[in-house]
């Protein structure tokens, strides 16, 4: 390798692929699972060298465990159960799983295997694929300057009072490096009170913040594989399942994986009770929450004992704005990313890992904005929201 490693430990992940994983270790051990990597931002171009890099941090990403002390701190959040943490004690990730090209500067990338693991190498994938290509695009040391300049600007804000709202910091996934994403938080912990928590678990645990995530699309799609589950009822399902994992403790539903239209067919006066909110990351925030204020209402529900997570794509600004329109109407809180772990003077790629098979079956995301769907099966795609129009028709 011509860099340091990247991923030096298999906590350096986010919070929800753990959750998620052990509802498929206690549930779901017969699924399997393709990924496919996706840049959604035109005219990049990754080269041979880049590539070469890539291919080295994978070979040594696939040779770490997880210690001791990893292991055990795992063990002290509360709803990881112990069976779960012995089950990682044995894992590691496989190199097999992983397949890498080029195609005229476009980078492929396929992940392939039992859905219990090759689930686990997205977000890692995703940390080595940013830091490669900025360090080798770019001036890495200028980047990094302006990244820490551009945070001591909002650190200063959060200081005079100009942004008043909790959020936790969700940026591993697109971060400009390792070594930003830990200088932003130790910063931001020291310097700030609004802060609640990263999704970050190498960090949460590093720094002693909270650990914190639920549950993303790829759950929810996952069960779109499973032969007896008909597809308008996706949702359902995953709540079901994950309700009976949790028995109501890390709650928070997320509703757009097959439009939020359809989630709150399922979302019925048991599921309001069950879980404690709801996130957003796709369509208008404004519309979406009020949408989901007048359902809690529906139910005879306070919103006020809810909470709506956002994390669409913000900023502070925007967060600020959201936060004033809703913060007496329910609970508010932010997920932040990009914004916070790779703000520099140049864009940030807008890169994606995103699960398209399960059992060999096409599955895919209906998002709340068209831009975030994704699916390789065109033919599917189009079955699938077929699906979806049939149950929002015949349960108007």
């Amino acid at each position: 390798m011509k860099l340091e490693p990247i991923v030096t430990s298999l906590l350096d992940t986010d919070l929800y692929k753990f959750n998620m994983n052990q509802v498929i270790f206690h549930k779901h051990t017969n699924l399997n699972g393709v990924y496919h990597f996706k840049c959604r931002n035109e005219e990049v171009v990754f080269t041979k060298e880049m590539l070469d890099e890539i291919n080295e941090q994978i070979d040594y990403l696939c040779k770490l465990t997880f210690k001791e002390d990893e292991l055990n701190y795992l063990r002290s959040i509360r709803f990881i159960k112990n069976d779960y943490v012995e089950f990682l004690r044995l894992w590691h990730p496989i190199r097999d799983y992983v397949t890498t090209s080029l195609d005229n500067g476009t980078l492929k990338l396929i992940v392939s295997g039992p859905l219990f693991s090759a689930m686990q190498f997205e977000i890692y994938l995703l940390e080595i694929i940013n830091e490669v290509y900025f360090r080798f695009q770019y001036d890495y040391n200028e980047l990094l300057a302006s990244a820490k300049e551009r945070l001591a600007k909002k650190i200063e804000f959060f200081n005079t009072g100009k942004y008043t709202f909790k959020w936790a910091e969700f940026g591993c996934r697109r971060r400009l490096s390792k070594e930003f994403e830990g200088y932003a938080l130790k910063e931001l912990k020291d310097k700030t009170k609004n802060m609640v928590g990263t999704s970050n678990v190498y960090y949460a645990y590093k720094y002693n913040l909270t650990p914190i995530g639920t549950y993303a699309h790829e759950y929810v799609q996952m069960f779109q594989g499973i032969d007896s589950i008909p597809l308008a009822y996706t949702n359902y399902y995953a709540m079901k399942d994950w309700y009976t994992e949790y028995e109501g403790d890390n709650g928070t539903a997320l509703t757009d994986t097959v439009t939020t239209d359809l989630f709150l067919k399922d979302f019925n006066r048991s599921m309001v009770n069950n879980y404690s909110g709801v996130r957003h990351d796709s369509g208008d925030p404004y519309v979406w929450g009020e949408k989901m204020l007048a359902h809690y209402r529906k139910f005879g529900v306070d919103p006020k004992t809810k909470t709506l997570l956002f994390s669409d794509s913000l900023n502070f600004d925007k967060a600020q704005e959201i936060y004033e329109y809703f913060k007496d109407k329910c609970r508010v809180s932010f997920g932040i990313g990009t914004f916070v772990t790779n703000d520099t003077k140049v864009d940030a790629l807008n890169i994606v890992i995103k699960l398209q098979y399960v059992n060999g079956r096409p599955v895919a995301k209906i998002s709340d904005a068209p831009t975030k769907s994704m699916c390789d099966d065109e033919k599917y795609f189009e079955y699938l929201q077929d699906a979806v129009k049939f149950r929002l028709e015949r349960e108007k």
